[in-house]
């Protein structure tokens, strides 16, 4: 193996567990919303301030290895759609066509964006 194919195979782990970080950090957030939603008595609050602050710190490690953009528009993804999911399923929200159109289109913007950061990924490898 070259000195080059082992630098692709470690920055293709470090990449995947940042992948990692970004599914974490979307996952608190949801847990955290819940947490609001649910948080009555002052120690609730506490939790939900350590959820806040585990999140932030996989948001950061997950920002360490992957565009900032992308990390940031998958978080918030996950979080609009989660969010809205919980809204329906858990708090008693309505469901409507609309909603489900917006949910759509959020899901659709950050698979683009993925498919666009992984175009230039391509661009920049066949460069070196």
């Amino acid at each position: 193996m070259t000195d080059s194919q082992s630098r692709n195979r470690w920055r293709v782990l470090f990449v995947n567990k940042s992948w990692l970080y970004v599914g974490l950090t979307s996952l608190f957030e949801l847990f955290w919303i819940f947490g609001f939603n649910h948080a009555a008595v002052w120690w609730h609050w506490l939790i939900v301030v350590g959820l806040i602050i585990v999140d932030f710190q996989f948001l950061y490690k997950a920002c360490e290895g992957l565009p900032t953009g992308t990390v940031y528009a998958v978080f918030a993804g996950i979080g609009t759609v989660g969010t809205a999911l919980m809204d329906v399923f858990l708090f008693g929200g309505s469901f409507n066509g609309g909603k489900l159109l917006f949910i759509f289109i959020v899901v659709v913007g950050v698979i683009s964006l993925n498919i666009a950061d992984l175009k230039d990924e391509q661009k920049r490898e066949a460069v070196e």
